[in-house]
């Protein structure tokens, strides 16, 4: 993820296919400083179309969706939006799926089962970490404008 200081927030978009799912994604990362939920969609094409045409940080993409693969999307993401970073939260974990995800793109990989807490803590590092850079960088251009 590069330090863009325009943009304070960090963009967000789901990519699930199970309603229930996605509301407990919102809700959970709606309520972490800085976040900001973007977007959503059920299935690859109409999410690939979403996030090119918006400003998007982090994708979290599903592995089984609506008459798609999320690795078409994680694949795709790694093309064409290499600056997105990829998080895959998935039930289907096991090592081959992680290993797979990773060599197409992904920057990380959880399991929907038991480590649903962890991708929220991940998302909450990174919109920190957006917050700290913005913070340094008003820092500099104030000592630079001096």
């Amino acid at each position: 993820m590069t330090c863009d200081t325009s943009v304070t927030a960090l963009k967000v978009f789901l990519v699930e296919d199970s309603i229930p799912v996605r509301r407990r994604m919102v809700s959970l990362l709606s309520a972490i400083e800085g976040v900001e939920i973007a977007g959503e969609a059920e299935e690859a094409f109409a999410a690939l179309a979403a996030i090119a045409a918006m400003k998007i940080d982090v994708a979290i993409v599903d592995l089984r969706l609506t008459a798609s693969t999320g690795m078409e999307v994680v694949a795709a993401l790694a093309r064409l939006h290499p600056e997105v970073t990829t998080i895959v939260l998935t039930n289907h974990a096991d090592s081959s799926f992680r290993e797979a995800c990773m060599a197409a793109g992904a920057h990380h990989f959880f399991d929907k089962t038991s480590e649903f807490q962890l991708a929220r803590d991940t998302i909450e590092k990174l919109a920190r970490e957006r917050a700290a850079c913005a913070v340094q960088e008003r820092g500099a251009h104030h000592v630079w404008r001096r």
